[in-house]
């Protein structure tokens, strides 16, 4: 059986989907991208900003469910400029914990609202 996450400490779905769902002791976190909650307004002009708020907008979806960021085994990042990916990894490198979760890093022409950087998750619950 599937349960909604639903937290006022990530955007709200600007679309129709769910900010995560959880299937078992598994997690999938829908795309963040970086807007601030509260406002729903963009937070930041370079990737490195996007990418504090994106990793602060999945630690709080993961929050809701009793997890946090360490508790990730897989991410999907897109990026609107490869270019950008040494300050994206930068940042990423200082918010994951070893064993670092799988990742795979694409470049795409657009993502919502103009932004630089989007990031999805899952995670798992242990034990």
């Amino acid at each position: 059986m599937k349960k909604v996450i639903k937290t006022s400490g990530a955007p709200a779905a600007i679309g129709p989907y769910s900010q995560a769902i959880v299937v078992g002791n598994m997690v999938y976190a829908s795309g963040q991208i970086p807007l601030d909650p509260k406002s729903m307004e963009m937070v930041g002009s370079t990737v490195e900003e996007q990418t504090e708020q994106v990793l602060k907008n999945l630690a709080a979806v993961l929050e809701a469910e009793g997890l946090g960021l360490k508790h990730l085994v897989k991410t999907t990042v897109f990026l609107k400029n490869m270019g950008d990916f040494p300050k994206f990894n930068t940042v990423y490198e200082k918010h994951m914990v070893a064993p670092y979760p799988a990742r795979a890093t694409v470049e795409v022409s657009a993502l919502p609202k103009g932004a630089l950087v989007e990031i999805e998750g899952i995670a798992c619950r242990e034990g």
